[in-house]
């Protein structure tokens, strides 16, 4: 794709990037077969092409308005495009990048720019967050039935084995997961002590994700900051990784050595990080699990963090079915399920239709429990089934 890029935005580190992006789209079309919004709309600009075409547009220096800021705010970033994409077109990181200037640019409503920040002020404290969650819960038996369901119940958690052998991991605990559903840490911990690793437990924060996708890079870069400086040091005494049980989080976490590539200070200890960020499957994978599913029907939803942002396409259901559970096959198993973080929130229609979408798929085959790998789509296809969602890890545990 040609570009007419103003010379003073090339010659940023931001412009280089986008005009290296642009110009590797050939404009082949492959990525609109997979984008769930266009499937849903059929409306070119809802589809990864067209939010290109929109954000060339914008860098040149066109003039953009709500309807522009509209088309990349119902993008999931699913990154489905990304998996499809002959050309390598990194997707993702244009949309960011889009979805910066355009907020610098075009004012939104008083009542959205409210929401937005309510949570980017709630969501990346987990203390600021337990706090609502558990006013919602107090106040759950007098909500209407589809604010109900959007309150998740409680979720008890078991013992966490003390650490007490030679190889040693870090779980991030991240941001909202320790109040929604505080056992998935502390399952991999139990796994993994029965297979000689000890678990160290360390709740530094958001990793950044949030403020990422809501265009606050500057946000983000401090929330990768304050994790680096919390893991670094235990990095140096061994530990040789760090787990994220959340996919989202750990396709973020992936990402810090190019989020802080031009930070003197970080740039060095962000891509090593980066490199021994771990997702529980890929420590698990090699390990000789124990038979703990007994034939149990379960139907696997892959979140799109773990299959385009971290492409660890069925590794997670094959460690599934080595432990014996049985794996239900899952109609349009790539399509997202319309968590995406905050996108069920601010785009709750189109996320309701992607939820019922996804639903249907999964409960098809009349499984006893759904299984995922992702806080935001656990609780979000919780919020839509009278079947139990559970993470896999609980189930191995």
């Amino acid at each position: 794709m040609q570009t007419k890029l103003p010379e003073t935005y090339r010659q940023t580190p931001q412009g280089e990037e986008a005009e290296a992006i642009l110009r590797s789209c050939v404009h082949c079309g492959f990525c609109t077969a997979v984008c769930p919004t266009y499937q849903l709309l059929g409306d070119e600009l809802d589809s990864p092409r067209g939010r290109i075409y929109l954000i060339k547009s914008l860098l040149e220096g066109e003039a953009v308005g709500a309807q522009t800021q509209q088309h990349l705010d119902r993008c999931l970033t699913c990154r489905a495009c990304e998996t499809a994409c002959p050309s390598g077109v990194q997707y993702a990181r244009l949309a960011d990048i889009g979805r910066h200037v355009v907020e610098q640019r075009v004012p939104r409503p008083l009542r959205v720019r409210w929401l937005r920040g309510a949570l980017r002020l709630v969501l990346p404290h987990t203390r600021r967050f337990a706090l609502m969650l558990g006013l919602g819960r107090w106040a759950r038996p007098l909500l209407p039935a589809a604010l109900k369901r959007r309150v998740p119940v409680p979720h008890r958690q078991r013992g966490w084995p003390p650490p007490r052998h030679a190889r040693r991991v870090l779980i991030h605990a991240g941001c909202v997961q320790p109040a929604l559903a505080p056992d998935i840490d502390a399952a991999l911990a139990r796994v993994l002590d029965r297979h000689g690793i000890s678990a160290v437990p360390v709740a530094s924060g958001c990793c950044g994700a949030v403020h990422q996708h809501l265009a606050a890079p500057d946000a983000a870069l401090a929330n990768i900051r304050t994790n680096i400086d919390a893991w670094w040091p235990l990095i140096e005494q061994g530990a040789e990784a760090i787990v994220e049980t959340s996919s989202a989080c750990g396709a973020m976490v992936r990402e810090y050595g190019h989020l802080m590539r031009h930070d003197p200070v970080y740039a060095s200890k962000a891509e090593r990080i980066a490199a021994q960020c771990r997702d529980p499957a890929e420590l698990l994978a090699g390990l000789n699990l124990e038979d703990v599913g007994r034939g149990r029907r379960i139907a696997f939803h892959a979140p799109c963090s773990l299959q385009n942002g971290l492409r660890l396409e069925s590794l997670v259901e094959r460690i599934l079915r080595q432990s014996g559970f049985e794996l239900l096959p899952v109609a349009e198993s790539t399509m997202c399920c319309g968590a995406a973080g905050t996108y069920s929130i601010l785009q709750p229609e189109l996320s309701a239709r992607l939820q019922e979408r996804k639903l249907t798929a999964l409960e098809q085959h009349h499984p006893e429990v759904i299984a995922t790998a992702n806080i935001g789509c656990l609780t979000h296809l919780q919020g839509g089934s009278a079947l139990p969602v559970s993470h896999w890890l609980e189930l191995l545990a």
